[in-house]
C-alpha cells in the first residue's frame, strides 16, 4: 500500500472518530470512563471533552509521527525496503486506536467487560508487530533497537527474525485470554513481556559471540 493511500484512509478513520464523538457528545456523562483494571472493571474517569476527543487527537499526532519517521531517519533507505509493511502497520495501528476509542464510547452507554473485548484486538496487534519485525531492516526508529542490534547487521537480522515469530506467538496466546475472563490481562501481558526480555538477552549474547 502506498504512503498516499495509507494517509488518506487513516485521515478518514480519524475524521470519523471526531465526527462520531461530536454526535455522541451530548448523550455522554460529564465524567467519562477512561481506564479499566485487570478485572475489566472501570477504575478511572476523565472530563467528557477529553474522554471523547483525547484518543482521536492522539491518533492525529501519532499519524504525523509515523509519516515523519521515514523522512528523518539517517537509514531512511532501509525503511523504504519494508515501507509497504510499515504503511500497513500505520493503518492497522490507527484502526486499533479507533477500536479502543469505540469500545470506550460504547462502555459509557452500555457496560461490559472491557478486558475481554480488547483482548482479541491486542492479540492482532502483537501478530502484526511480529509480521513487521520479520520484515524490518536496520533503522533508528522501528523495531528492536538496542546497542547490539544497531551495531551489527547480523545481530539485527537474527534478532528480528526470531522476534517476529515470538510476537506472533504472543498474539496467538493473547487470544486465549478471551476464554479465561479472570486471567485475560495476563495472557496479554506476560507473553510480550517475556518476549521483550528474551530478545534483549538474545541480541546481547549474539553480539558477544560475534565480537569474540
Amino acid at each position: 500500500m502506498s504512503t498516499k493511500t495509507t494517509t488518506i484512509i487513516a485521515v478518514i478513520i480519524i475524521a470519523f472518530t471526531f465526527l462520531l464523538g461530536a454526535f455522541l457528545y451530548d448523550g455522554l456523562p460529564d465524567q467519562v470512563a477512561s481506564h479499566w483494571g485487570k478485572d475489566g472493571e472501570v477504575d478511572g474517569y476523565m472530563d467528557k471533552f477529553w474522554g471523547v476527543f483525547l484518543m482521536p487527537t492522539m491518533s492525529v499526532l501519532l499519524l504525523g509521527m509515523f509519516l515523519v519517521i521515514p523522512k528523518v531517519d539517517p537509514l531512511r533507505e532501509n525503511i523504504e525496503e519494508f515501507r509497504r509493511v510499515f504503511n500497513l502497520f500505520i493503518l492497522f495501528f490507527i484502526l486499533f486506536l479507533g477500536y479502543v476509542w469505540a469500545l470506550t464510547m460504547l462502555w459509557n452507554f452500555y457496560e461490559f467487560n472491557m478486558s475481554l473485548a480488547i483482548t482479541p484486538a491486542i492479540g492482532l496487534l502483537y501478530i502484526f508487530i511480529g509480521y513487521m519485525l520479520d520484515n524490518a531492516k536496520k533503522n533508528w526508529f522501528i523495531g528492536i533497537r538496542n546497542p547490539w542490534t544497531l551495531s551489527s547487521d547480523t545481530v539485527w537480522e537474527k534478532t528480528h527474525a526470531i522476534g517476529g515469530k515470538l510476537f506472533i506467538v504472543s498474539g496467538a496466546l493473547s487470544f486465549f485470554g478471551a476464554f479465561f475472563e479472570e486471567y485475560a490481562v495476563w495472557f496479554m501481558l506476560l507473553p510480550v513481556l517475556g518476549t521483550t526480555a528474551y530478545l534483549y538477552i538474545y541480541s546481547y549474547l549474539l553480539y558477544q559471540k560475534e565480537t569474540k
